[in-house]
């Protein structure tokens, strides 16, 4: 009898050791699950999918408003035509990051140390799954960026074949061209993968660009203006503070800038050029390096991303022209003088806000805690003083508030990277965050080609004698 006590004793605690052992292997699994964004996404997906197909059989024909001949003429402002679920642009509140405000985002979302700005992997996590992400999972996506974080030589060889005089965006451009050979999600369509699991290449395709676009976009850097001296990646350091430091910048101040830069500049809803350029192209079932690379070659134009080059150097003009210490009267004078020259105040309004953009103020604020003094950041605070009375006055302008580019090049400017032609680039590194995720969304939720009407003037003109009589 004993001895089969002693034998049902040890089979039940082999059993309960072996359940104890399955009880820990799935937690191991849980936890890991946790940490995988891509596994999050599996989850998710297919509860938007569903979600987005009873919105399209119960409420497809609700109309969303009217289109007028102004919004025909008018670059299609005002219209309401795309899909985009990562950020939405309140007029008055500003962008909204997934619900979250910037200054949400700022609170919310883990920081390199506690009190410090978003981490960039911070927002891709709450943008790709909707959620504010924990510590242990922003580092969990770090480090998978990290190992992703690998360029190929001929790579550099692309961008070598330009002329060091090319511009920033040319070259950085070209090196996102050349990344494409690379495309999981080109090479899965010739196989005859199946539409519903389009969006898991482009998810490889759009998180391998996101981690290597910063190493792109610093050899860019370090090649013309830093006698193409390279610094490495380091694994120890985040997104933005890798980037800062492949730039060439280890100062804490300027890591942090660069997270908090990366982080407002990812997104900023769908209508924009370079947004609305790479869902565009993407839409066409082009892979997200192709996309991306035709998104940076919107954002390079003048009234878009090239705008905060634009803004440094005429705060720069300014200075040449009257002094650092210059009046408020001469400031004015300056003003008018720019404005009445047929040009405009760079910087000032936007398509669609009608205040002071949040993206503005939060910069404003990291410059009143680290360079309250610095005379051109000074000269900024004197021109949000300025200038929006003048372009009311004008009552041409919709919104004479100070928009994102009006601050970001005077921070940079502080902590030495002042080199204005390249300001765009560090907006496309950003840009990255924001079009990718929407991307993978666009596949993972089947969104067709794009493909507008488009009508001639001559059509514009009848229709409307029609409309009239």
């Amino acid at each position: 009898m004993v001895f089969f006590r002693s034998v049902s004793l040890l089979s039940r605690l082999r059993s309960r050791a072996s359940n104890l052992s399955n009880s820990v292997r799935w937690l191991q699994m849980q936890s890991s699950s946790d940490l995988d964004l891509q596994s999050q996404l599996k989850e998710l997906i297919p509860e938007q999918q569903e979600r987005l197909k009873k919105i399209k059989t119960e409420y497809g024909k609700v109309q969303l408003g009217n289109i007028t001949v102004d919004m025909v003429l008018g670059g299609m402002r005002g219209m309401t035509g795309l899909l985009w679920e990562t950020s939405l642009l309140d007029p008055d509140e500003g962008i909204r990051f997934r619900g979250l405000s910037i200054p949400e985002c700022q609170k919310l979302l883990p920081g390199a140390k506690p009190g410090g700005e978003p981490l960039p992997e911070g927002l891709l996590w709450l943008l790709l799954t909707g959620k504010v992400p924990s510590k242990e999972q922003v580092n969990a996506l770090s480090k998978e960026l990290h190992d992703r974080a690998t360029v190929p030589d001929y790579v550099y060889r692309a961008i070598d074949a330009l002329p060091v005089t090319a511009h920033p965006m040319t070259q950085f451009a070209s090196g996102v061209m050349a990344l494409q050979v690379q495309s999981e999600f080109q090479k899965a369509y010739e196989k005859g993968i199946p539409k519903a699991k389009y969006w898991e290449p482009t998810y490889e395709d759009s998180l391998n660009l996101i981690a290597r676009v910063p190493i792109v976009a610093s050899y860019v850097y370090r090649r013309i203006y830093k006698d193409g001296k390279i610094i490495p990646l380091d694994d120890s350091l985040d997104y933005g503070g890798n980037f800062s430091r492949m730039l060439g910048f280890d100062s804490p101040q300027m890591q942090e800038l660069m997270r908090l830069y990366v982080t407002i500049h990812s997104d900023h809803e769908g209508g924009n050029v370079s947004a609305h350029t790479g869902h565009l192209v993407a839409s066409s079932l082009s892979d997200p390096y192709l996309s991306f690379a035709a998104a940076l070659n919107g954002l390079a134009g003048p009234l878009h991303g090239l705008a905060n080059q634009e803004v440094l150097l005429w705060i720069k003009s300014v200075v040449e022209e009257c002094g650092e210490n210059l009046t408020t009267e001469q400031l004015k004078d300056y003003v008018w003088k720019t404005l009445n020259s047929g040009k405009v105040v760079p910087g000032f309004g936007h398509g669609v806000l009608r205040r002071t953009d949040p993206r503005y103020t939060c910069q404003r604020e990291f410059a009143l805690k680290h360079l309250p003094n610095d005379p051109l950041f000074q000269l900024v605070s004197k021109l949000y003083e300025v200038v929006p009375p003048i372009l009311t006055e004008l009552g041409k302008v919709k919104n004479p508030w100070p928009n994102v580019d009006a601050h970001s090049g005077v921070l940079l400017n502080y902590y030495g990277l002042t080199e204005a032609r390249y300001f765009t680039v560090l907006f496309g590194v950003s840009r990255s965050i924001g079009i990718c995720s929407q991307l993978i969304w666009d596949r993972a939720l089947g969104l067709p080609l794009e493909r507008p009407k488009s009508v001639t003037t001559a059509w514009l003109e009848n229709y409307c004698k029609k409309a009239s009589s």
